[in-house]
């Protein structure tokens, strides 16, 4: 069975000012081009639809029209709302548009019955797991210890219908421990979204999203495809593209990569002035065109730099200088290291020195969970 694993559109998402929906459109048809190519008998998105809970219309209307494309193909698509999307807005209709072939994950009830498809190896059975918290998950299992990420994953795979004489193929949003990740990415405080890859051991493949960056979690079988398009300049050594994963019997199966070409790459240059408005610097480059982070080592300002660099560089996104004046001031900004501390890292710190003894495990995730409330409710 060929499965094609997708995930991060994040649709509508805006780059340093730049809207990305061009971009966006481009690469859902080379990704359609990619399913016709390949011809799998299913799709997995896995998570981050949209950058925002409410998205634009605009985005919207994109991704119903990827939708349209999956559905005229005949082919089963599996999609679980992530950390951005609400989970609530991308489910509606889910149980309407079943018999299509599109399946929408519902919002976590605590229960998770999973979609069967057959080939000549015999079953594999399809389960959807959305993002989720541990008080997602508490929800429904009370009586159950659930303090951690880990602790909220390992409740909802236990509680689920798990046949191991079929392949299981599981599709989740998550941060695994030991990934890495870009500064896209939304990173919660003090790490505590991490989760143990040892709560998936009883899947054949899983199908992972939230970090933009193609990796292997400890083997093959668990896998983030990363996102599509590159979303900061974190990313700009990233090679983007579609998973593809081939289950035979078993224990057997095969991951490879098709290649993504984007509408416009994200890039880092840097230089002197003089030398980046060399004709034959630029013109044997893409750089005219691409998603641009500039980097001047003059020593003295440039005047006017970012507009006279955007004549050049039209798409030119950021400008900064590398030069004796701007390490001095990282070195400054560097000794205040408070700033770069997250609220979790600030509040043990300030109990330790209260109380003369560290945060347990235990209280550390009760103000992690009082930290992203306040978070949440902000928004």
């Amino acid at each position: 069975m060929k499965l094609l694993h997708l995930s991060d559109f994040h649709l509508g998402k805006r780059v340093n000012e730049y809207s990305m929906l061009e971009d966006q459109e481009y690469i859902l048809k080379r990704i359609v081009n990619v399913i016709d190519d390949e011809k799998p008998d299913a799709v997995l998105i896995a998570g981050d639809i949209y950058d925002k809970a409410v998205p634009p219309t605009e985005a919207v209307e994109l991704f119903d029209n990827f939708l349209v494309e999956l559905a005229k193909r005949r082919l089963q698509a599996f999609i679980i709302s992530g950390n951005h999307d609400s989970p609530e807005r991308l489910s509606f209709g889910n149980r309407l548009i079943d018999a299509s072939g599109i399946h929408l994950s519902p919002v976590y009830s605590g229960s998770i019955t999973p979609f069967c498809l057959h080939d000549s190896y015999g079953e594999v059975d399809i389960f959807m797991l959305p993002f989720v918290k541990p008080a997602h998950v508490r929800r429904f299992f009370p009586h159950d210890d659930i303090q951690t990420y880990t602790d909220a994953v390992r409740t909802a795979v236990t509680h689920m219908p798990l046949n191991s004489a079929n392949r299981k193929v599981l599709v989740t949003h998550q941060f695994i421990t030991g990934a890495v990740r870009s500064e896209s990415e939304d990173i919660s405080v003090g790490g505590s979204d991490n989760i143990d890859v040892s709560v998936f051991d009883d899947f054949d493949y899983v199908a992972l999203g939230h970090l933009h960056g193609p990796q292997n979690i400890a083997s093959e079988r668990v896998r983030y495809c990363g996102s599509p398009l590159k979303y900061s300049f974190s990313e700009a050594a990233h090679n983007k593209s579609v998973t593809v994963v081939e289950l035979a019997e078993k224990g057997s199966f095969n991951v490879r990569t098709v290649p993504l070409v984007p509408l416009h790459d994200m890039v880092e240059i840097r230089g002197t002035y003089s030398e980046l408005t060399l004709k034959k610097f630029y013109e044997s480059t893409t750089y005219r065109s691409d998603y641009v982070h500039i980097t001047l080592t003059d020593e003295e300002d440039i005047p006017n730099a970012i507009g006279n660099l955007r004549v050049i560089y039209r798409n030119l996104m950021k400008l900064d200088y590398d030069n004796k004046r701007t390490r001095y001031n990282v070195e400054i900004t560097a000794a205040n290291a408070v700033e770069s501390k997250s609220p979790l890292e600030l509040f043990a710190e300030f109990y330790e020195l209260q109380n003369n003894t560290p945060l347990s495990e235990e209280q550390a995730a009760i103000v992690q969970e009082m930290i992203e409330k306040i978070w949440e409710d902000e928004r």
